[in-house]
């Protein structure tokens, strides 16, 4: 019997001094539910501004090299100082 009264036994303290936990909780609950509305109307408007769709990247690339590496080999050579001859 003294196994049960050791086990019923209220070892968390005074329970009236922790009155702030529930407040506290609902408060980091509210923030928590305002910061997901946020997040959440912040990407359905990325969402929206996406093209319906992505072109093919066989179609955009007319050459060998990719696109992006012509316009860095374009900016390294301008940065040499000198000015690009006109095309």
């Amino acid at each position: 019997m003294s196994a049960l009264h050791l086990l019923a036994e209220n070892n968390f303290g005074d329970t009236r001094s922790g009155g702030l936990a529930g407040p506290m909780g609902l408060f980091i609950i509210v923030l928590m539910a305002i910061a997901t509305v946020f997040l959440i109307r912040n990407m359905t408007a990325r969402i929206r501004r996406l093209p319906a769709e992505f072109p093919d990247n066989d179609a955009a690339g007319a050459g060998d090299r990719p696109a992006d590496a012509a316009d860095g080999q374009a900016e390294s050579d301008s940065a040499d100082g000198e000015s690009s001859p006109a095309r």
